[in-house]
């Protein structure tokens, strides 16, 4: 019977201390010293009203905006909740019917040459909020076409935008298409 005693006061202590007073003292850490990151690294339009996160990619599909890589989540596009791969590999039917179609598309919409591959394949996560510089200047021509902006104009904006590798060497350079995205509508709404 001490045992049992012992064994649900141990309970009743880890449950307040992991479940209660651990996680207020996390939260409040992150709140005070990364406030932007503690409440998802949320972007706002020009009017105030919350329109995405950094961190996720965002459906895109007007020609007006730079497109971010296919979303692989089923059902709903850049749902984090079903985030994950398709597990299709490269030589599967319904794999390449998609790659495909998905070229289809990208021609339709005028892209001509090489079209870089984050373009036609979705990311492991099925989220990835980034593109290459240069799937984004790929598509300069198309935007700065319907904005009736000048190509310089647009490519500033995705220099700009451009973000270094991690620490200077993890990763590669990289443009937040969300953000790309907002930056154009308040230039050339």
């Amino acid at each position: 019977m001490q045992d049992l005693k012992t064994a649900i006061l141990m309970l009743i202590a880890f449950t307040i201390i992991c479940g209660g007073i651990y996680p207020v003292v996390v939260t409040g850490i992150a709140q005070s010293l990364f406030p932007q990151q503690a409440d998802g690294s949320l972007m706002t339009d020009k009017t105030g009203r919350v329109v995405g996160s950094v961190l996720i990619g965002q459906p895109f599909s007007d020609p007006k905006y730079f497109w971010p890589r296919p979303s692989a989540t089923t059902y709903f596009p850049y749902n984090p909740a079903g985030s994950g791969g398709s597990n299709l590999g490269p030589t599967n039917p319904a794999y390449l019917k998609a790659v495909a179609q998905r070229v289809a598309s990208l021609r339709a919409a005028g892209l001509s040459g090489p079209i870089s591959s984050e373009l036609i394949q979705a990311s492991a996560s099925g989220l990835d909020p980034h593109i290459t510089p240069e799937a984004a200047n790929l598509q300069l021509p198309r935007v700065a076409g319907i904005r009736g902006m000048s190509m310089e104009d647009v490519a500033g904006l995705i220099a700009v935008h451009t973000e270094d590798r991690q620490l200077g060497f993890l990763g590669e350079p990289r443009v937040n298409v969300l953000a790309l995205n907002l930056a154009l509508d308040k230039l050339a709404p």
